[in-house]
């Protein structure tokens, strides 16, 4: 039995060692893992940084990148996962993609299109709790527009963790709610990449 691959996108900090990190604990668990480099190469020291880089490069283009690294996967039903603006891109592809397996979601999500359509897909969020990228009310609107696209939807607040709390090399890293997230995450993925 052949598993779905699992696309893994980045945040606006790029390509870094986290986001390799984080694939090789998936492939450790016996995950087949793609991590496209939407920035080509740039990486980002701070969060201006990383804002700047992805005005600069624009959604558009991302989402662009991020479509042409799911293509050659997508006939074998991609589970599509994220980092903060890799979720938030991970979510578009994922309700654009009526093969799609799944939807992992790590601290981001994204606007919802009124006609969107998501026939049962198993999404999993893990946010901060509070999260001043996705405050109680935006999530809250974000939950109910998800459930009437039809979503499976499940969230995981981590309280008192910062942003982006699963990522060792920034100052939000929070140990214990990053392993607290990965425990589900891999039994999330563990049911949906099942063939």
């Amino acid at each position: 039995m052949t598993r779905s691959p699992i696309l893994l996108l980045h945040s606006m900090y790029g390509l870094r060692p986290a986001v390799h990190a984080a694939a090789d604990r998936l492939r450790a668990a016996g995950h087949e893992v793609h991590v496209p480099d939407l920035f080509e190469g740039r990486t980002a020291d701070s969060a201006e940084d990383g804002m700047a880089l992805k005005e600069e490069i624009g959604k558009d283009e991302l989402l662009h990148r991020a479509v042409v690294a799911a293509a050659p996967l997508s006939d074998r039903g991609v589970v599509y996962a994220g980092f903060s603006l890799g979720g938030s891109i991970a979510q578009n592809l994922a309700l654009g993609d009526e093969k799609a397996r799944g939807l992992l979601l790590l601290h981001g999500t994204s606007d919802i299109a009124e006609d969107a359509t998501a026939d049962g897909l198993p999404v999993q969020l893990h946010v901060a709790d509070p999260d001043p990228f996705e405050p109680h009310d935006w999530l809250n609107a974000w939950y109910l527009r998800m459930g009437r696209a039809g979503a499976d939807v499940e969230i995981y607040r981590y309280p008192g963790a910062g942003h982006l709390f699963t990522d060792p090399e920034l100052p939000d890293y929070d140990e214990e709610a990053a392993e607290a997230t990965w425990k589900v995450a891999l039994g999330f993925l563990a049911e949906v990449t099942e063939g």
